[in-house]
């Protein structure tokens, strides 16, 4: 997909590629900024709207972080408090989580000094999702998340557990 061609006077600092709006087409308005900055015409961008997007994808990555320590820990919960129904599903879905985890640090090594804010924020939604996935009241499972780095990162879950329980 090609950028849109630089229109109007260069020497315009007033004048943007098209001249989209950002509140009008966020897609056309991001490609004309796109534009813009390989093109060297710093004086034309939209600079509030552009430092604005940049927060917004910082704020997502931590987000991501956060929903995939949500999904981790709530299967570990429910591998913890039904140990008479653990599916090699949740097996896969720790093992996805982790390697999401470690995508996202590998891409994102500034979330680093975000984890423990982001697990402690993600395990109370952990907690409900596991208390709802296994028909439970949420307190039975521990107020506070139970996980130190080292079980919710390597702790093994294995499918000889898993058909231990099977008939």
């Amino acid at each position: 997909m090609g950028e849109p061609a630089l229109k109007g006077d260069p020497t315009d600092g007033g004048l943007s590629v098209g001249g989209t709006r950002y509140e009008d087409d966020l897609y056309t308005w991001v490609q004309e900024q796109v534009a813009l900055l390989r093109a060297g015409r710093v004086d034309a961008l939209d600079l509030d709207h552009i430092a604005e997007e940049l927060s917004d994808v910082g704020n997502a990555q931590y987000n991501q972080l956060e929903s995939t320590l949500r999904a981790l820990m709530m299967h570990m919960l429910k591998w913890d408090q039904q140990p008479e129904k653990r599916m090699p599903s949740w097996i896969f879905s720790i093992r996805e989580q982790r390697r999401r985890y470690a995508r996202l640090l590998k891409k994102n090594p500034g979330l680093k000094s975000s984890l423990d804010e982001a697990r402690d924020a993600a395990y109370p939604n952990a907690r409900d999702w596991a208390s709802e996935e296994c028909h439970l009241p949420p307190d039975e499972f521990p107020p506070e998340c139970p996980y130190e780095w080292d079980d919710i990162l390597n702790r093994p879950f294995d499918f000889d557990s898993v058909k231990k329980q099977r008939p």
